[in-house]
């Protein structure tokens, strides 16, 4: 069996004759492009789900948020090692089957949670889907670094990093939207059906390598001549690699705070409905993709190459908006719209330098997979953690008067305002830093 499946994930064989077809190649990086996206996005679905429903599931009675903190955390360990893991394993796979085979298992585990109840069920289950959640953006990114060299690289980084914002608004509005109408249960329902679709889109449209249709590399020679254990073993000894890990694992820290329980904290705090919450969260991942989009094309255009400069301004603006959307009273609805504005933005921009376009700048194209991986396990280790402390912060403050509960999110808002901070703070030590002298 062990056997077999290495031979179902064993890279798509390189054609005997490669060739020079610039439009052939272009309709082709069209393709890998379009449904790394959109494929991508619907990851985000499936993963995200649980974030839309906490509220009728505490309401319920089924879940407690401590148990809710607990469940989410899962998710994010198993998806940091997953990360770490199918990072290396990403450079070496064919990465159309791989991404593929792990948002069918998203959305059936997705699927399946619409007819539990139980709160092992749901850690256990939710844990599986973090693994197979972190099939996906190894496999984009080696795509990525595969078919684009990199003059162009950044640009397309930075829209298909846009993905995860669509992923995200398509939850808090359509998903939300269902919760709202038929219960949480279709809200997991949905998402699974939206993965499934996504899916077949991948099996299509993905595709593994430009050897594998005939074309010639778009990778330098002196890459090709490399192992890729060899490479590898460089980005686990680079130190620039694992100072941006931890700048991540911050900005991980404040920008699932807001995912996982922001709209827990708005219904909670400010007494939005569960519609009108999901809305305001909504902005930010609208507002997301305009910051991940642009982020590619600033860097490249506007500054040269250089992410350190945009990344730095916008960490400090990450922060800034974090304040004013734990800060600020209830009542002041233009306030709570604008820092949802500016901390999309922000994130948008941030995940695209700090979550990986840095370090694939840094690393051997070959070892693209692996980068992303120790950039993915310090990030989502901080926000497993984020999701246990927020979970008991939020839990141990409830208190329950004539049957209606009451939090107070004083220690919360230290927690999350801090982490994006330190984020910046981290970033700054590599500021005289750029890809070509780390090289």
């Amino acid at each position: 069996m062990i056997k077999n499946l290495l031979q179902f994930f064993r890279p798509a064989p390189e054609k005997a004759d490669l060739t020079e077809d610039p439009k052939y190649l272009k309709k082709l990086q069209w393709s890998v492009f379009l449904s790394a996206t959109v494929g991508y996005g619907l990851y985000y679905v499936c993963r995200l789900s649980l974030s839309v429903v906490k509220k009728p599931l505490v309401d319920g009675g089924i879940l407690t948020e401590q148990e809710l903190g607990i469940i989410g955390s899962a998710l994010f360990f198993s998806y940091a090692i997953g990360k770490f893991t199918n990072g290396f394993l990403a450079d070496r796979v064919n990465i159309k089957r791989f991404m593929a085979i792990g948002l069918i298992i998203s959305s059936l585990v997705n699927i399946a949670l619409g007819f539990s109840h139980s709160f092992w069920v749901f850690a256990i289950l939710w844990g599986v889907n973090g693994w197979t959640q972190s099939m996906g953006a190894p496999s984009c990114v080696v795509g990525l670094s595969r078919w684009f060299t990199d003059k162009e690289r950044g640009s397309y980084y930075g829209f298909w990093s846009a993905s995860h914002n669509i992923g995200e608004a398509l939850t808090f509005i359509a998903t939300a939207f269902v919760v709202s109408i038929a219960g949480w249960r279709w809200g997991f329902e949905v998402a699974g059906i939206a993965g499934l679709i996504g899916a077949v889109l991948v099996l299509l449209f993905f595709h593994d390598s430009p050897q594998s249709k005939g074309l010639v590399s778009v990778l330098p020679p002196k890459e090709l001549e490399q192992s890729t254990k060899s490479m590898q073993l460089a980005v686990l000894k680079n130190p620039c690699i694992w100072i941006l890990a931890l700048s991540s694992a911050c900005m991980y820290i404040s920008r699932y705070a807001i995912n996982s329980w922001g709209i827990f904290f708005l219904e909670n705090q400010k007494a939005y409905t569960s519609v009108e919450a999901s809305s305001i969260i909504a902005v930010s991942s609208v507002c997301g993709i305009l910051g991940t989009v642009l982020s590619g094309w600033l860097s490249d255009k506007l500054f040269k190459g250089n992410r350190n400069f945009p990344a730095l301004i916008f960490g400090i603006c990450n922060t800034i908006a974090i304040t004013l959307f734990v800060f600020v009273p209830q009542g002041y609805f233009a306030i709570d719209i604008f820092s949802m504005i500016l901390f999309g933005l922000s994130i948008g921009v941030l995940i695209c330098y700090l979550g990986g376009l840095m370090a694939v700048d840094i690393a051997p194209k070959k070892a693209s997979g692996a980068a992303l991986g120790v950039i993915g396990i310090a990030s989502y280790i901080g926000a497993g953690i984020q999701d246990i402390l927020s979970g008991h912060l939020i839990g141990d403050s409830k208190k329950v008067v004539d049957s209606i509960a009451a939090y107070d999110f004083s220690s919360i808002r230290y927690f999350w305002v801090g982490a994006a901070a330190m984020s910046f703070i981290l970033c700054a030590g590599l500021w005289r830093v750029n890809s070509r002298n780390l090289k």
